[in-house]
C-alpha cells in the first residue's frame, strides 16, 4: 500500500535507457488503469511520476486514468509510460566505437531497481496473497520490521526503493565533452543481458568483481534475495543489477579524466571491467 515512489520506478526505466544513445528526455507521459479510481492513491502515483519527471530535468506532459471494474479488481492498477528525447545525430553514442581494451565504469544502483520482482516476490512469500487479509498483514508487519543484515532498513523498504535515475550526471558528464564509446542502462536481464547491448560484434565484456579499491559492493538486499534464491553470483547477475545501475564504456586513457568528472558530481564511479576482442557476449565473474 504504497504507492509515491513506483512512479519514479516507472520514469526511471524509459529515461535511462534514452540517455543511453546520448540525448536528453523531453517529455514524459502516464497511463494508469485501475480497477476503482480512489483520489488519494492516483495522485500519490502521479506525484511519483512527477518526482521522477524532476529528477530526469523532463516535463510530465499528460496522461491518462482508465477506470476499469471488469478487467481490474479494486484494489489492483496497471502504470505504463513512455518518454521522448532529442540528440543531434552526430553526437549519437554508437557502440560500434568500443574497442579491445577499452574499460567499462559503472554507477552503483540503490537496489533491485525495477526488475527481478517474480523472483522477489516468491522468496519473500506474497505471492497470492489477498491484501487485507490477516495472513497479508502478518506478512507485512514481518516485512517492515528493521534489519541490521540489511543495512538497517526493513526488507519492505529496501525492495521498494525507487530506481536510479542517472540522467543528470550523464548529460553533464557529456556537455563537458567526455569522449564516451558507449553507455548501457542495467534492468532486466541484469548485468549480462544489457551491457551486451553496448558491444560490437567483435568484443566481449569481462565482468568481475574482485573487491576493487573504488568499491563496487552488492547491495545488501540482492546478496540476501539470491542467498535465499540459493542463486550463485554466476547466476544472479543474470537477473539482478549486482549493483551496477549504469555502464560507461570509455578508452583505457579517458579513465581518469571521467572518473575525476564524476566524483567532482558527488558520484562513485567504480571499474567494472574490460572490454576484449571476442563475438559481443558478456562474461562475469565473482571473485568475493
Amino acid at each position: 500500500d504504497k504507492h509515491d515512489t513506483v512512479g519514479i520506478d516507472c520514469v526511471a526505466m524509459c529515461v535511462n535507457d534514452i540517455i543511453c544513445c546520448g540525448a536528453k528526455p523531453l517529455l514524459f507521459l502516464d497511463y494508469i488503469a485501475c480497477g476503482k479510481n480512489v483520489p488519494e492513491k492516483i495522485a500519490a502515483i502521479v506525484a511519483g511520476v512527477a518526482e521522477g519527471c524532476v529528477q530526469a530535468g523532463c516535463v510530465l506532459n499528460g496522461g491518462e486514468t482508465a477506470e476499469m471494474p471488469g478487467f481490474y479488481a479494486a484494489d489492483e492498477y496497471d502504470l505504463a509510460g513512455f518518454a521522448v528525447g532529442v540528440v543531434d545525430r552526430p553526437k549519437m553514442i554508437d557502440p560500434a566505437n568500443v574497442q579491445a581494451g577499452d574499460v567499462i565504469l559503472g554507477l552503483p544502483s540503490t537496489g533491485v531497481h525495477s526488475n527481478g520482482y517474480s523472483l522477489v516476490r516468491k522468496v519473500i512469500g506474497v505471492d497470492g496473497m489477498v491484501p487485507g487479509t490477516p495472513e497479508a498483514e502478518a506478512k507485512r508487519a514481518e516485512l517492515e520490521v528493521v534489519r541490521e543484515d540489511l543495512g538497517g532498513v526493513s526488507l519492505a523498504d529496501a525492495l521498494l526503493a525507487p530506481t536510479r535515475i542517472y540522467v543528470k550526471p550523464v548529460l553533464e558528464l557529456l556537455r563537458g565533452g567526455a569522449p564516451v564509446h558507449a553507455l548501457a542502462h542495467i534492468t532486466g536481464g541484469g548485468i549480462t543481458e544489457n551491457l551486451d547491448r553496448a558491444l560490437p560484434k567483435n568484443v566481449d565484456a569481462l565482468v568481475t568483481r574482485d573487491g576493487d579499491k573504488m568499491g563496487w559492493s552488492v547491495p545488501p538486499v540482492i546478496t540476501y534475495i539470491s542467498q535465499q534464491a540459493q542463486l550463485a553470483p554466476n547466476e544472479a547477475c543474470k537477473t539482478f543489477n549486482m549493483g551496477v545501475g549504469l555502464c560507461i564504456i570509455c578508452a583505457p586513457e579517458d579513465e581518469a579524466n571521467i572518473v575525476a568528472a564524476l566524483e567532482n558530481m558527488g558520484e562513485r564511479p567504480f571499474r567494472v571491467g574490460t572490454c576484449l576482442e571476442g563475438t559481443g557476449k558478456v562474461v562475469y565473474t565473482d571473485e568475493q
